[in-house]
């Protein structure tokens, strides 16, 4: 798996209300389930404006832009390393949007399998992999809320290495994982002619690859060694190396 690690980014432009649903849809993950709650046709009606669309069904046009902006997540700012803020920020901006992303994922997945199942670069079997990842975070990520981090929230003790083993070899099966989902959806590149849910899909799947990625870097190459003593160095005095 090629890790992309995250850094600090500029801010997100605003969301352009001139700009069509279906780009927004496309170039915004997680805009798919604000347009679907809101009865906004994304896909086949995808060439009308935010403006008009929210006109039209006479919607709140400030409200729908906060809500689409909440979506622009920003990088981890430099620097957050003290492991109880890191805890709180690895809740907040990745267990947090993983539940959010994965079920709109599936349901997207669904849908371009059975509208498209004729096509031949259809992701056949990419809502069942979305799934099984689903099912597999969720539980990863409840024993790290009730076991893991409470524990180190508090200080660690001389037993938390072996949960953080289990974490860090689960993490191995994410990226796995991940590789299965590239490979099913050619690097999350949508075909030509591929209609706006199925390229809203791939640009939510290769956002949830970044996620993820820059997720388990977080623990595995920041918070987890602040826990994990190194081995107690062997002096050469009682080696009986005689070198002194």
């Amino acid at each position: 798996m090629n890790a992309r690690l995250e850094s600090t980014q500029p801010a997100a432009a605003a969301v352009d209300a001139e700009q069509s649903i279906g780009q927004i849809a496309v170039q915004l993950p997680g805009a798919t389930a604000v347009f679907r709650r809101l009865k906004l046709d994304f896909c086949c009606g995808g060439q009308v404006s935010l403006r008009q669309a929210t006109a039209d069904k006479n919607l709140d046009l400030n409200a729908v832009l906060a809500e689409l902006s909440a979506l622009q997540r920003p990088a981890t700012p430099a620097g957050v390393t003290e492991p109880v803020a890191l805890i709180d920020h690895i809740l907040e901006r990745y267990h947090a949007v993983h539940r959010e992303q994965l079920p709109e994922l599936i349901r997207m997945a669904r849908r371009v399998e059975s509208v498209h199942r004729d096509n031949p670069h259809v992701p056949t079997g990419l809502a069942d992999t979305l799934e099984g990842m689903e099912q597999e975070l969720l539980s990863h990520m409840e024993k790290e809320e009730q076991i893991l981090f409470p524990m180190l929230k508090s200080g660690g003790n001389p037993f938390v290495k072996h949960p953080i083993s289990m974490m860090r070899s689960e993490h191995v099966g994410h990226g796995a994982e991940l590789d299965k989902l590239l490979a099913l959806t050619n690097d999350a590149t949508p075909p030509q002619g591929a209609c706006n849910t199925w390229r809203a899909l791939y640009a939510g799947i290769a956002q949830l690859n970044d996620d993820l990625i820059n997720h388990i870097h977080l623990e595995n190459n920041v918070l987890f060694p602040q826990f994990e003593a190194p081995a107690p160095a062997q002096g050469c005095g009682s080696s009986g190396c005689g070198c002194s």
